[in-house]
């Protein structure tokens, strides 16, 4: 693998940096947090982002789609966790994956022109639990669905839901068929978790979903890792310029010996930690061999990195850091989020010796 971008990627992340540095600023985000009620996400940034081809990046272009790859999807999911988008991209991009992997061309033809343009909004309900991947425990009676997910992304907004079924399968229920949705009381407000209720929903089995759930698993993780590397590194930017501009005993910060040491730390902690996820995009892309030890080490890596380096940068901006107004602690709960998901870093971890057969 050549590890450098291609000029069509180059292009790719600047379009959709250029569009986040203009409609998501660090005060949008804050108003995100502030609003009373619910969270939710950002319907203008989402069509914004859309008009970008964001939803399509991975839908096959016979279907509206640009047919690209993870690696992508990946740099995408970066440039968001950079700048703490609101928007439901992790639940989309991943219900997408599923149906374009597991679907039938009828399935595809039906569902993914919509979500393409993002005309319509998907989400994944795989959660039976804080960290639990177990859709072993759910099957498909008839043609209904009986049961309860827990921490599914942005399920209030969605028009329709890729569920984790038993033996691994996954069938896709529609708004209006059944279930209920209520929010949870998360940290994270840029990206609204949901308890989904089903009772008797109207459910079809994607044609190929045993094959699909795992490699979209994987592609999860890796989503994750490159969210988790993007928010990173900003915390790390964010830390080297106030330390340049916050002035103690008549001088900056920055000049004190033991901030710089923190700094660097960070730093290092931070940017060779790139190659993992981008590696692991590629891996899961080309090297199917490597592809689900590659994702989970990324994934446990990247995301207790990440939470490790709010914490730092926290103590670097010293008591405004704690403070609701500052951005430390939307980044924080960011980390939080990516840490937890589908799998803690200690369960990716031993994901990782599993496959290696230590």
């Amino acid at each position: 693998m050549n590890f450098l971008l291609s000029p069509e990627q180059h292009a790719l992340v600047d379009s959709v940096s250029g569009l986040l540095r203009d409609r998501c600023d660090a005060l949008h985000v804050h108003q995100v947090f502030d609003t009373p009620g619910e969270a939710a996400f950002d319907a203008a940034l989402w069509s914004a982002l859309s008009e970008l081809g964001v939803p399509a990046i991975m839908v096959p272009e016979a279907h509206g789609g640009l047919g690209l790859e993870l690696i992508d999807l990946a740099i995408v999911s970066e440039a968001l966790g950079r700048a703490a988008a609101p928007v439901p991209f992790l639940g989309h991009a991943l219900a997408a994956l599923a149906i374009s992997l597991g679907g039938s061309e009828e399935q595809q033809e039906r569902w993914l022109p919509a979500l393409a343009s993002g005309e319509k909004i998907a989400t994944v309900a795989f959660g039976e639990g804080p960290g639990r991947w177990a859709p072993d425990e759910w099957t498909l009676l008839g043609e209904t669905l009986t049961g309860t997910k827990t921490m599914v992304p942005n399920a209030k907004e969605a028009d329709l839901i890729v569920v984790g079924l038993g033996t691994g399968a996954l069938a896709v229920v529609e708004k209006g068929a059944g279930f209920t949705v209520a929010r949870l009381d998360v940290a994270d407000r840029t990206r609204p978790l949901d308890t989904v209720t089903f009772t008797d929903a109207s459910a079809e089995l994607l044609a190929n979903g045993t094959v699909a759930a795992p490699r979209v698993f994987d592609a999860a993780a890796v989503l994750l890792a490159a969210d988790a590397f993007g928010g990173a590194d900003h915390c790390v930017n964010m830390s080297v310029e106030y330390a340049k501009i916050r002035e103690q005993y008549g001088q900056p910060i920055a000049a004190f010996q033991g901030l710089r040491y923190q700094l660097v730390a960070m730093a290092l902690a931070t940017e060779p930690a790139r190659g993992l996820y981008w590696f692991a995009a590629h891996a899961w892309d080309a090297l199917p061999d490597k592809a689900r030890h590659a994702a989970a080490q990324a994934k446990a890596h990247l995301a207790e990195t990440y939470l490790q380096i709010t914490r730092d940068t926290v103590e670097a901006h010293g008591g405004i850091g704690f403070t609701w107004e500052h951005d430390t602690h939307i980044y924080m709960k960011r980390a939080m989020l990516d840490w937890a998901w589908l799998g803690t870093p200690s369960r990716h971890r031993q994901r990782a010796a599993d496959l290696a057969g230590w």
